[in-house]
């Protein structure tokens, strides 16, 4: 039997060491381990003394006897037993692991200490983030009990808002938005700061009103942003600065507010503090007018009242634009004695809340009976009309519209017609018929009825029941407008913007989009204005007025100019009055004001808010007359060049337009009158009784120095007590 060799191996610590390998011996053969024994003789470890055979023999029995016991164990490995100066420090090594141990332990002690106190104290605090959680809940759920309640209030406020009629219902409105407001609602904030800027119910207080605008501009509201860029542009209650203007009204268009949209429309539109594009103007223009648009189509749309004070100032009531009480108290006297026409006219009046009087469909309905009982197809359309868009006093009816249409159309009536093609269209207690859509639709475009023209141009447009023409589409558009169909407006605007059916035109689009968006809800403030204005409250009035003027409207920017110039208002210093006057007859003259357009020529000729400047005012007041052929512009260019102001003088071309003044108005003719006479007389004088034209030209600087530059007035004056003295003595 092979018996492997002893190998002998020595580590770092140089101390040999001998290992037996044995897995391949069998142990319990006698003779193998004679062998073994005999080929082992001593071993000699350096530094020590030989170890015996003997104890060889003995410590390799030991294990033959532990190889016996565990049957299981095939191999063992046999160590040789080293002296004591060698276990020394092994047992050493194995104090200071014991050493170790018990100082990891104790470090492993202290540390799992500090992990339960760092545990506790995390609980501890996650009990104090529980508590402060629970109370920020109960804080959030008071929160929001608070914006319930404040929201309630706010919609219980538009609610009467919406319904009352008279002031004082109105102003308990009011007091719910404050209350509203005081809970943090933001929607409350807004309408409690337009009332104190406009002064609605007399509480008109601006620094209040900005205060308010300027926390609600820090949450993101777009309106109080527009209402800051507005005074900001105005300088009213703060600094003048067009700028900063600009820039609110930049993000109160981004953030929604259709009112900062149509500001920068315009703005753009005429290069107001920025550089003219029409392309940017129309992209503002269109999304408003989309919006209003979409409101005219489900029948939302508000009138209109838009007064001029320049031209009554002295008797406002008898202006057209608004009914006076007393003519209102006789046309319903009227109505009531049975007059037809006094009947539909009231009831049109109250359908639609026109002329200063509040819509009220109980009264348009009342009035629309009693005229159709006596006959009238236009009553009965107007009936038809309510029926088929629905209200509180007629409620939504096909059928009974159906009825009411088909009784005026076998009169003939335009609006009956209509009414039935309206029904066939869409289908409303009738099948769709688009060919009887159609036919209805041309008799009572025939008819000249704008609303029917509007729908032949839609179908020919949309391509509904007809082949799609746009060339019909925008000859029907076209007919409508002429009449201020505001969708017919629309739709004309939509094809010059994109081209479709027409040369596409930036600036027409813009025009049309532009008097579309002034058919907004804001137009509401020409009424409430014009009544400010009325009742003496000028401030509030001017506020509104210079709000609508920053959106583009010509008649505002007039009235607001006619304001300041009164020098009336208190809300701007006296000194900037003229200046801002000047700037709003001069936008709304742009728009073709020919009024305002005579008053940049006084400005410059009196020197008003800008240096006195003849030339100029002769250029403005030759634009009047040329271009609105004024009879004031006639008058005053006359008079200019009669004395040769700014331009040269030409006797006979004022004497023609003194002549051109009378025949352009009646209301000239006295005024012309009394000028030509005067000037007849200095043309008389000069020729006659001042020969030597050094002698004439010293008697007429003679007569400036004694008598003043207005020396002409005086003989005017002297004529006229001469006339009034011959025709006394005529008639004695």
């Amino acid at each position: 039997m092979h018996v492997p060799i002893i190998k002998q191996q020595t580590n770092v610590k140089n101390r040999r060491q001998v290992t037996w390998i044995t897995r391949n011996i069998d142990w319990s053969n006698m003779a193998t381990r004679q062998k073994v024994l005999a080929s082992t003789r001593r071993w000699q470890i350096p530094g020590k003394e030989w170890i015996p055979r003997k104890s060889l023999e003995m410590e390799l029995s030991l294990d033959i006897g532990a190889e016996r016991y565990n049957k299981r164990q095939k191999e063992r490995n046999i160590t040789t037993q080293v002296s004591m100066n060698e276990i020394k420090p092994f047992l050493s090594s194995k104090l200071e692991r014991k050493k170790l141990s018990k100082l990891t332990s104790k470090r492993e002690y202290i540390l799992e200490k500090k992990k339960n106190q760092h545990k506790i104290r995390i609980k501890g605090i996650k009990n104090e983030n529980l508590w402060k959680r629970n109370k920020n809940q109960l804080i959030n759920e008071e929160k929001k009990n608070v914006t319930d309640e404040g929201d309630e209030l706010y919609n219980m406020g538009m609610k009467i808002l919406q319904q009352s009629k008279s002031q004082k219902q109105k102003a308990e409105a009011y007091i719910l938005f404050a209350k509203a407001a005081d809970m943090g609602n933001l929607k409350a904030m807004e309408k409690m700061a337009d009332a104190l800027l406009f002064g609605n119910f007399g509480m008109q207080n601006i620094t209040a009103a900005i205060q308010l605008y300027e926390s609600l501009a820090k949450e993101g509201s777009c309106k109080a942003q527009n209402a800051l860029g507005f005074l900001s542009s105005y300088g009213i209650g703060m600094e003048y600065d067009q700028a900063k203007a600009l820039i609110y009204y930049t993000f109160g268009s981004a953030g929604g507010s259709l009112m900062s949209q149509m500001i920068l429309g315009y703005r753009y539109l005429s290069g107001i503090n920025v550089l003219q594009n029409c392309e940017v103007a129309l992209n503002h223009y269109k999304i408003v007018a989309d919006y209003i648009a979409d409101k005219l189509e489900k029948n939302e749309g508000i009138p209109v009242e838009k007064v001029r004070l320049t031209e009554r100032p002295e008797n406002l009531s008898s202006n057209s634009e608004i009914l006076d009480w007393d003519i209102y108290q006789y046309y319903k006297l009227l109505a009531e004695r049975g007059d037809v026409q006094i009947q539909v006219s009231l009831g049109q009046l109250h359908l639609i809340g026109r002329k200063g009087l509040d819509q009220d469909y109980y009264k348009a309905l009342y009035y629309f009976l009693k005229a159709a009982k006596a006959g009238s197809a236009n009553a009965m359309a107007l009936i038809g009309k309510m029926y088929l868009e629905g209200n509180v006093a007629a409620p939504q009816n096909n059928a009974t519209a159906f009825k009411y249409f088909s009784m005026a159309a076998s009169k003939g009536n335009a609006i009956g017609l209509h009414g039935l093609g309206l029904l066939y269209f869409y289908g409303k207690g009738v099948p769709v018929n688009y060919a009887e859509a159609l036919k209805y639709f041309q008799k009572a475009a025939e008819k000249g009825w704008p609303n029917a023209q509007f729908q032949l141009g839609f179908m020919y447009y949309s391509g509904s029941g007809v082949w799609k023409d746009y060339k019909l589409a925008y000859k029907y558009f076209y007919l409508a407008s002429q009449s201020g169909q505001p969708l017919a407006i629309y739709y004309l605007a939509e094809m010059y913007a994109t081209g479709t059916g027409v040369l596409r035109s930036c600036r027409t689009a813009v025009e049309l989009y532009k008097g579309v968006c002034e058919l907004g809800h804001w137009a509401e403030k020409f009424l409430t204005a014009y009544f400010a204005y009325k009742d003496g409250d000028i401030d509030s009035s001017l506020i509104q007025y210079a709000l609508l003027a920053e959106m583009g409207y010509e008649v505002a920017q007039s009235n607001s100019a006619f304001i300041l110039e009164s020098k009336k208002a208190k809300i701007l210093e006296k000194e900037k009055m003229y200046p801002m006057a000047l700037l709003l007859w001069n936008r709304a003259a742009i728009q073709g004001n020919a009024f305002a357009r005579v008053k940049i020529g006084d400005y410059h000729y009196y020197g008003y808010g800008t240096k006195q400047d003849y030339q100029t005012a002769a250029t403005h007041y030759s634009i009047a007359a040329d271009k609105y052929h004024s009879a004031q512009a006639m008058f005053n260019l006359a008079y200019m060049y009669e004395h040769g102001l700014g331009i040269t003088k030409d006797i006979h071309l004022a004497r023609r337009l003194y002549d051109m003044a009378a025949e352009t108005s009646p209301d000239a003719h006295i005024p012309v009158f009394f000028a030509l006479i005067k000037l007849e007389t200095v043309h008389f004088l000069q020729d006659v009784l001042f020969l030597n034209q050094f002698t004439m030209k010293w008697k007429w600087m003679k007569l400036d120095n004694t008598l003043g530059p207005y020396w002409d007035f005086f003989v005017i004056g002297i004529i006229i007590a001469m006339l009034i003295f011959l025709l006394r003595n005529h008639h004695q």
